[in-house]
């Protein structure tokens, strides 16, 4: 039962146990099983889908040993597509708007990277704290706030994904609590605001899970 405005986001709003949280595996009944069956028109149109990302972010990857990890950020790119999808339908839970999933997604791809980084290529990572032509006396103000910058970006990834879901279903829920109290006529319009909101709403999905897989591909370039 729904006894708030942010009821939608808590796992045990429609369930005794948090099984909600299945909702993570609902992506693996969709995804074409184009292994064994026959290819479709869907399986063929998630082949280019991959190719065409795969092309989005191998110009990013320019250095030779990053050459082939392009898949994993593919495969981050449906993960979180596949969750933000799902939590568009009526009582799924949206798994993508709780921080819980997404620092989990962001923090061990970062720290992946840092740790890589600064084992490997020590001096580039150190260089990187320094934009090249600083003046000396802004040096220490500098690093401090690249270090920051730094420091943040897990949490930046996390928050962008999850505000962006959240913000769209409690508009969504805003207005679909206010329809009982309108007319015939506002009752329509109400109606097709949230059509038009669903729309903005599939279209943010994507988008959302486009720019955390293209960020993690920068990050990933930067310690390298």
């Amino acid at each position: 039962m729904m006894t708030n405005l942010f009821s939608s986001f808590d796992p045990t709003t429609f369930t005794i146990l948090s099984l909600n949280w299945l909702s993570s595996l609902i992506m693996f009944m969709i995804i074409p099983p184009m292994f064994w069956l026959i290819p479709s028109r869907w399986s063929m149109f998630w082949t280019n889908l991959l190719l065409t990302l795969h092309k989005e972010f191998k110009p990013l990857l320019k250095t030779p040993s990053l050459l082939g990890s392009s898949l994993m950020f593919i495969s981050l790119f449906s993960l979180i597509l596949f969750n933000n999808f799902m939590g568009m339908f009526p009582y799924i839970f949206t798994s993508s708007s709780h921080l819980s999933l997404s620092l989990a997604l962001s923090l061990p791809l970062w720290i992946s990277f840092m740790l890589y980084g600064w084992f490997n290529n020590t001096n580039h990572m150190l260089a990187h704290l320094v934009p090249q032509g600083a003046p000396s006396i802004l040096l220490p103000f500098l690093i401090i706030i690249e270090t920051i910058s730094n420091l943040i970006r897990p949490g930046a990834l996390a928050i962008r994904l999850t505000a962006n879901m959240i913000a769209g279903h409690l508009l969504l829920t805003l207005l679909g609590n206010s329809g009982s109290l309108l007319n015939i006529f506002t009752l329509n319009l109400l109606l097709f605001l949230q059509v038009m909101f669903l729309m903005l709403e599939f279209a943010v999905s994507m988008i959302q899970s486009y720019v955390f897989s293209v960020l993690a591909t920068l990050y990933s370039e930067e310690v390298t």
